[in-house]
């Protein structure tokens, strides 16, 4: 497939773009019906929504409120009427808006009022639900309301459609995050060809995932929180499964091999890890379903649409715009010093190397180090409380959270989010009177019976995401209700926000036990060991942990909150851990494949675990170090996204990453795996016997390398000569693979002898580097004993076989 695509490119791209361009267009043309439903079906707060929906079938909706308040005198004086009133008959004019209630007109309009008269509400009912309503229409509400401020006279407009339009422009937060993944890739690459490739590759795999998105919330319910959440993690996974490939296939340039040979072969190696790679994160997604709350069933389906995409594009489309490019993956200096010297030994060096060698040396002081950092930051996880955000948790510039914190002034804490107590049988007036006296409540009131439904409207004293008002709806439903004898149910949106917080706090465990045991499987057929899956589950767990004591400490604590322009501290959103675990399950997996599959190949070879564990962490920590910080770039862009639970997502992410590459990939994993020596790959013979096989780990093409353990170990050897005959010393003779990896490497002797290990019989590349004579590189074919391979060097070529 991949040298079909490479040799058919322009057709691929053309497939590609049209298909790009032909969903766009759809998508644009369809637009959007994003719809948050949060099915809890069993819970006090749902059936209370049930009953309000027979009884109040009218009130579906958006209510937002326009908070006004005067620094002196009253907001009854005549000169603040004059300036509001004609404000608020405007509004009620406007397309979109279906009523207003004023504080100034109407018998109730005075309970819209505070006690010292300098605060006053409006409540607007517009006649269709938030992401419904055109931002056009939003906002020319929002420019009447501010236009009849004046100095002495604040006016604000709080709710979901205002927060809508005060969003930043949709595409900042991708944009940021592509902007400093390109910079991080030419540090990485040295070449702008190279940096563009990952780049155009998320751009069409989240392109396509967000469009497909998109057109599916007609059919399906998904989540406005969806396509952030898909183009998340759909620019991390995209850009960072094309820099895996890009990567193995400049090395194999670098070796020596013709382009198409060596973009078939990255991708015949890289190509499969990532195929591998994205069906975990597809799998890890998926394990949300176990939860059963249908509000997140959209976002499995939106974010693993969007990695099926960035993965088919990454298979499909990278293999034919290498073709395009060719040679030209490759910097200016290296095709230069590709040209001049010849091809390269494969060989780890640099900081990589000597980092991999410190950790052979010290893997206690190491590990314990690491081991002793996560726990620190794990800490705070312990005090992690689950709830909504509310716009109580904007930042302190936006209109909308001026309105909260004015409400919250006038009106008391708890009047952002009342409670409604549906009563359909029993005695209303002793409930009413039990609501009055019980601690904790601020107001009651009792709005007119409809179809045998009576509302009441309990505001607390406390703010909706306090811990008080969550004991406060227990005691209603525990103690106040049954006591009053009356048939009610505790519902509104506090009410809802803390049913969806247990529920998800209650099924956690069953989630984490499903894709921790999903992750332990896969690894267990990949790498045929008992203990490396048992590893990467354990530090799965650390990560976790860790991740969310900074996500704890962030946005329930409020460390650096200021700092990052994220508003005020509150709960950790409940529908948080479920998507965050997932995410980082599936990302964490792709960092362990990528790492042990190269010890695992090393291994394979010479069965010496510590040569294993220093050869894989010295090859793969840059291009896993690289990958992270990608992706730590993009999710910390997302904090600009203005979405507090697309905010919080980011930062819990790009901290799991971070955390995940740099401490545990880097050090805890490679440093345990020494510690454990040999008995890493153990697998009982009886379970290897019942295991499928899967090759996950890069492996060459069969007719171009030999099988991993079929025949016995044998050896080139020979003489390096001049054309005159003479011997030459001090030569560097490299054994590798045909796909560039180094199997044996030695330097010829004073009489011009060398002699290199082979593994097996099979076809191999000896590549030969001479300062004085250039480089000269041949394939060499082994059977079941010794070969005798004599090489001649004229010192006028450099001769790179492809």
């Amino acid at each position: 497939m991949a040298r079909w695509c490479y040799r058919h490119r322009l057709v691929v791209l053309l497939l590609w773009v049209g298909a790009l361009v032909g969903v766009g267009f759809s998508a644009s043309s369809a637009g959007t019906n994003y719809a948050n439903v949060f099915s809890l079906p069993d819970t006090d707060s749902k059936t209370a929504y049930d009953l309000m929906q027979k009884a109040f079938p009218n009130t579906s909706g958006d209510t937002d409120t326009v908070v006004w308040k005067a620094d002196s005198g009253s907001v009854t004086d005549q000169a603040v009427k004059d300036r509001v009133q004609p404000a608020l008959d405007k509004i009620a004019k406007l397309p979109g808006v279906g009523a207003v209630s004023s504080p100034y007109a109407g018998a109730r309009g005075s309970a819209q009022i505070s006690k010292d008269g300098t605060i006053a509400y409006a409540q607007l009912t517009f006649t269709k639900r938030a992401n419904e309503i055109p931002k056009e229409q939003v906002q020319k509400v929002l420019d009447t309301a501010q236009g009849a401020a004046r100095a002495g006279l604040q006016v604000e407009v709080g709710g979901q459609a205002i927060q809508r339009v005060q969003e930043p422009p949709q595409g900042l937060s991708e944009m940021v995050g592509i902007v400093a993944a390109a910079v991080v890739l030419f540090l990485a690459f040295g070449s702008f060809f190279a940096m563009t490739l990952p780049i155009a590759i998320a751009v069409f795999g989240v392109g396509m995932g967000l469009f497909s998105t998109q057109l599916l919330s007609h059919t399906t319910d998904i989540p406005d929180i969806a396509p952030l959440l898909a183009s998340l993690i759909g620019l991390g996974v995209g850009i960072d499964y094309a820099l895996f490939i890009v990567t193995r296939h400049r090395r194999g340039i670098l070796r020596g091999m013709d382009p198409e040979e060596s973009a078939v072969t990255a991708l015949n190696t890289s190509g499969r890890a990532v195929l591998f790679a994205g069906g975990t994160v597809c799998i890890a997604l998926a394990g949300m379903l176990v939860t059963r709350l249908h509000f997140l069933d959209g976002v499995v389906i939106g974010t693993s649409l969007t990695v099926v995409l960035s993965v088919l594009a990454a298979t499909t489309l990278l293999p034919a715009l290498l073709g395009f490019l060719g040679p030209r993956v490759l910097s200016r200096r290296q095709r230069r010093r590709l040209a001049a010297e010849g091809p390269e030994p494969e060989r780890a060096s640099g900081l990589a190397a000597r980092w991999s060698a410190n950790v052979e040396k010290r893997p206690r002081r190491i590990a314990a180090l690491a081991v002793v950092v996560m726990a620190v930051l794990a800490i705070p996880v312990l005090s992690l409380r689950l709830g909504a955000t509310d716009q109580g948790n904007d930042d302190a510039s936006t209109t909308t959270r001026k309105a909260y914190d004015l409400l919250a002034e006038g009106f008391g804490p708890g009047f952002n989010g009342p409670l409604q107590v549906v009563s359909v049988g029993g005695d209303t007036a002793t409930l009413v009177q039990g609501l009055r006296s019980t601690p904790g409540v601020a107001q009651v009131a009792e709005l007119p019976p409809a179809r045998g439904v009576t509302v009441i409207q309990v505001v607390p004293t406390t703010s909706p995401q306090s811990k008080e008002t969550d004991d406060l709806i227990d005691t209603l439903r525990d103690q106040v209700i049954p006591k009053a004898g009356a048939q009610a149910h505790v519902g509104g949106v506090t009410a809802v926000s803390k049913d969806f917080a247990s529920v998800t706090g209650d099924r956690l465990p069953l989630f984490i036990g499903t894709i921790i045991t999903l992750g332990f499987l896969l690894l267990l057929v990949a790498f045929r060991s008992l203990i490396v899956p048992l590893t990467a589950a354990v530090m799965n767990l650390i990560a976790a942990a860790a991740s969310f004591g900074v996500l704890v400490a962030v946005f329930q604590w409020g460390w650096g909150l200021d700092l990052l322009g994220l508003g005020k501290e509150g709960p950790i959103n409940a529908f948080l851990p479920v998507i965050m675990l997932s995410l980082l399950f599936g990302l964490s997996m792709d960092y362990q494949v990528f790492l042990v599959s190269r010890m695992h190949e090393e291994w394979v070879h010479t069965r010496d675990n510590a040569r294993a564990v220093r050869v894989g962490l010295a090859e793969t920590s840059r291009v896993i170090n690289s990958a992270a910080l990608i992706m730590v770039c993009v999710f910390l862009a997302f904090v600009l996204s203005g979405d507090s639970g697309a905010a919080m997502a980011g930062v819990g992410l790009a901290a799991a990453v971070a955390l995940d590459a740099f401490i545990l990939r880097t050090a805890l994993v490679p440093a345990a795996m020494h510690l454990l020596g040999r008995s890493n790959w153990w697998l009982p013979a009886w379970l290897d016997k019942r295991l499928p096989h899967l090759a996950v780990e890069p492996q060459e093409p069969a007719a171009a390398e030999p099988a991993e353990s079929t025949g016995p170990a044998t050896a080139i050897h020979g003489f390096v000569r001049t054309a005159d005959g003479d011997p030459v010393e001090e030569v560097t003779v490299t054994l590798m693979s045909k796909g560039g990896r180094q199997l044996d490497r030695v330097t010829s002797l004073a009489d011009g002898s060398y002699i290199v290990s082979v593994p097996a019989p099979g076809a191999y590349l000896l590549a030969v580097t001479s300062a004085s004579y250039g480089s000269k590189a041949r394939h060499v074919t082994v059977g079941e004993g010794p070969v005798v391979y004599d090489v001649e060097l004229t010192g006028d070529e450099v001769d790179a076989v492809n």
